[in-house]
């Protein structure tokens, strides 16, 4: 029941994400107005906001105009719910579950801006911030220092990219990674913007071979980090202790 519920949660909140990414950068309301057909402008109703079963039933299409939907808007809200269960297998019921789902709920709507419009508000990351800063107090990594030593390495990591490859990574990315750092620490930062390069890199061969990303033209990289810290908030100790035993052997 209790995975059960988080599935749900996640479908409800993606929901949310999508609306936060698309709207937060635009300068709009989360309240009003209400959510609309971006084509046609129809103001959308209940049954054609249930999370992904509306974009089934309407086969990717406005019920009025007959536009295609953005895949962006399930793709959200089942990756939120997936999330949240995996969160909840992860860490159980315990404090470092809701810091685990708050970075979730971050990187989901970072990922939604950066996609939609290549920006990440400031905006956003400082909404989120009190909350790491709180659940840090209360849920404190080991050492107790490994936070801010984390927001440190994680601002100066991308800062130092920006200074060789010459604006290579996008001020938002700099800051997104110094929150990440202090919410996992000094010992996993390293590793999420490790794992965040590789990722950006397949990620930017596969948009070329696929005829959606020229070369040498920007593209969007809160994918890639979303990738990286994900796989090092959930396994991050298990892959640098398998590195460990490979480098020995």
């Amino acid at each position: 029941m209790f995975l059960a519920y988080l599935f749900l949660a996640g479908l409800v909140f993606g929901s949310f994400f999508n609306a936060a990414g698309r709207r937060i950068p635009a300068k709009i309301s989360l309240i009003t107005p209400r959510s609309s057909c971006p084509v046609c402008r129809r103001k959308l109703t209940f049954l054609e906001l249930i999370p992904v079963l509306s974009y089934l039933f309407l086969q990717g299409r406005c019920r009025g105009c007959k536009s295609p939907v953005s895949i962006v808007y399930p793709a959200v809200e089942l990756s939120a719910a997936m999330l949240f269960v995996l969160a909840g297998l992860r860490f159980g019921c315990q404090g470092e579950l809701v810091i685990a789902l708050a970075l979730i709920s971050l990187l989901l709507i970072v990922f939604v801006s950066d996609v939609v419009y290549m920006v990440i508000p400031d905006a956003i990351l400082c909404f989120f911030l009190p909350f790491f800063v709180i659940g840090r107090v209360l849920v404190p990594l080991e050492p107790w220092h490994s936070s801010l030593t984390g927001a440190i390495a994680g601002f100066l990591l991308p800062l130092f990219t920006v200074v060789v490859t010459r604006n290579g990574i996008g001020g938002g990315d700099v800051k997104l990674f110094a929150v990440i750092g202090f919410v996992l620490g000094s010992r996993l930062i390293f590793l999420v913007f490790f794992l965040s390069a590789a990722a950006g890199t397949v990620l930017g061969i596969a948009g070329i071979l696929a005829g959606k990303v020229k070369r040498r033209e920007p593209m969007p990289f809160a994918p890639a980090i979303l990738i990286g810290t994900l796989a090092s908030c959930f396994y991050g100790q298990q892959l640098i202790d398998r590195y460990i035993q490979f480098m020995l052997v």
